[in-house]
């Protein structure tokens, strides 16, 4: 278990990303909450678009079923996207986390995130949000996603409380906040500052980077475990995995959870044999020279 932000929660490396849930029927998440609680998963990340609200019912119906202890678990959820368009407006985060609520057929929220940047934003009516939203007990901490210093430190400057959370993609196939970081004052493409610096900032901040798609390349393309375009990406990853009598995906979670800035990873199976895979990332701990092998056989380049 691992602090979030400087919340004092106490929340579990690996997050159960809950986005698919609607797709399976009650026995089904049953038998999937079942399986991440006895991994020692206790964080659960929802967004109110996911399955049109029904992924938050489905999860309602099977924790309760199950008879877990809410006061033990960490309820995480997002909200902000709308049909065509992005609203960080007072009225319509306050609204949707009343419809959150009362999905999760909860009192409260531990942690809400802005889900994606609002290029609209206005910070002293978020902050207002937030305070309202804090004050009646519906939520207890705020964070972010996907967004840099610079939109953080904005949003901060007008919060009475330090933001505990950013969701930010990553994986071994997808790694600008590391590129850059790497190629300082070059003249390669990978050295196109694309984040500004957004893990140093999150570090400095005391701010947990939750890592999302994890075993993807974007959200176009899909997977890179098993894509032939990512064979030397894949061998390594495998050979490794074997050295270390785990899964691959236990040790794609690893390669994550060994930076230094103990970060989380969001994984988004439903399917409890591959939960059980990729909590075998908890055996390993990478070198440093095995962490950069993965990180140079995905295609990149050191200085």
């Amino acid at each position: 278990m691992q602090e979030i932000g400087q919340t004092g929660l106490k929340g579990s490396a690996i997050v159960l990303g809950c986005m698919r849930m609607n797709a399976l029927e009650v026995q089904e998440a049953q038998q999937t909450l079942a399986t991440a609680w006895d991994l020692g998963i206790n964080m659960f990340d929802h967004a109110d678009i996911y399955g049109d609200g029904e992924s938050e019912r489905r999860f309602q119906q099977a924790y309760k079923a199950l008879g877990l202890p809410r006061d033990q678990m960490i309820v995480q959820s997002k909200c902000g996207i709308r049909q065509g368009y992005f609203d960080f407006s007072k009225d319509y985060l306050i609204a949707s986390v009343d419809g959150i609520l009362q999905r999760l057929k909860t009192d409260y929220l531990d942690v809400l995130l802005l889900h994606r940047p609002d290029i609209l934003i206005q910070p002293e009516e978020v902050a207002e949000a937030f305070d309202q939203l804090k004050e009646s007990g519906k939520v207890r901490h705020f964070g972010v996603s996907n967004q840099n210093p610079m939109q953080m430190q904005l949003l901060e400057h007008y919060l009475t409380n330090p933001l505990a959370v950013n969701q930010m993609q990553l994986s071994p196939a997808h790694t600008p906040m590391f590129d850059a970081a790497l190629n300082v004052n070059m003249r390669n493409q990978a050295a196109v500052d694309r984040d500004n610096g957004v893990i140093d900032y999150c570090r400095y901040k005391q701010i947990t980077i939750q890592a999302w798609s994890p075993f993807q390349i974007d959200l176009q393309k899909g997977l890179f475990m098993g894509n032939p375009d990512y064979d030397e990406l894949n061998t390594t990853i495998h050979d490794l995995a074997k050295n270390y009598g785990v899964s691959d995906e236990a040790i794609v979670t690893a390669w994550l959870l060994r930076h230094p800035a103990n970060m989380q990873v969001i994984v988004g199976s439903m399917n409890p044999e591959r939960l059980h895979r990729i909590a075998q990332a908890s055996e390993v701990h990478l070198s440093r020279q095995e962490w950069y092998k993965i990180y140079t056989s995905a295609g990149n380049q050191l200085p």
